[in-house]
């Protein structure tokens, strides 16, 4: 396959993630633009389901934020990286920057020369940003549909899609480690702490834990 047809492939795929967190944001009682506007400037899957996770649950504006940051610490690192390859100025950076997600950074990443890792990652962002979107719309429209989300079951959403996140990144005993450590950290802050309090107390102890990973 192409480096487009990847890029539309994996924009396709990620993206149809984008109507579990539309529906997961009407869950959380957030209104159908509130969810498409989270999606539009947000772009972050994990950071924009910590947001309504912990806003969902009662903490705060503050908690949110700094949780969503702490998620999207790596896309900042990706910037650096990206930013030697793509050697963009003006405005084409702020479009550049939005678009620096795992995805496109991993397309870019594995193709062997200078001028297909700009196709990729160009191609892929914005195949994941359209896809994403537009799955965010439908999944909110829907859950909307439905009447209460929470007798669907739909309340349940986040810590779920947050599972399916992470599964499959568990690859060693590291990195079951590094999970097993945030859910004991996790449920013992949850019965205490202020809402929000415990996945940023567990975002910090994965950044801390697996830094040399």
């Amino acid at each position: 396959m192409s480096v487009k047809s990847d890029s539309l492939s994996i924009g396709i795929t990620v993206g149809a993630f984008g109507s579990a967190f539309g529906a997961a944001a009407v869950a959380s009682h957030y209104s159908v633009l509130q969810a498409c506007l989270l999606s539009l400037l947000t772009f972050s899957g994990a950071s924009q389901f910590a947001v309504i996770g912990v806003l969902g649950s009662g903490g705060s504006a503050i908690s949110a934020i700094a949780t969503s940051s702490l998620l999207g610490i790596r896309n900042g690192l990706y910037g650096v990286r990206m930013a030697q390859i793509l050697k963009i100025t003006g405005i084409r950076r702020i479009f550049g920057a939005q678009l620096t997600i795992d995805e496109s950074t991993g397309v870019a990443l594995s193709q062997s020369t200078p001028a297909a890792m700009k196709t990729g990652f160009w191609y892929t962002g914005l195949a994941v940003y359209i896809f994403w979107n537009l799955f965010t719309l439908l999944g909110a429209l829907g859950a909307s549909a439905l009447g209460d989300p929470a007798a669907w079951g739909l309340d349940t959403a986040i810590p779920a899609i947050f599972l399916g996140l992470v599964w499959n990144r568990l690859s060693n005993r590291k990195a079951w480690a590094i999970a097993l450590s945030a859910l004991v950290v996790a449920l013992a802050l949850t019965p205490i702490a202020p809402a929000g309090i415990p996945i940023m107390s567990t975002v910090i102890l994965a950044i801390i834990l697996g830094w040399n990973e």
